[in-house]
């Protein structure tokens, strides 16, 4: 089940670091669908909001 349709959330926010870093994977990649179980909808706005956080250096590029 997603956890982003489960908390009823409609956009995924670039600014919730917290929520974003459990779908960082420890090297710094994005963890993929069939592993984070989010929906198709949900998965597309967490690899845009994850890669806005980036450019904002919100998170990481890479494994520190």
């Amino acid at each position: 089940m997603c956890k982003f349709c489960v908390d009823k959330v409609d956009l995924v926010d670039y600014k919730d670091v917290r929520r974003l870093r459990g779908f960082v994977s420890d090297r710094g990649k994005i963890v993929p669908r069939r592993i984070s179980g989010s929906c198709a909808r949900h998965q597309r706005q967490l690899t845009h909001a994850i890669r806005r956080a980036r450019s904002m250096a919100l998170l990481p590029y890479t494994a520190e």
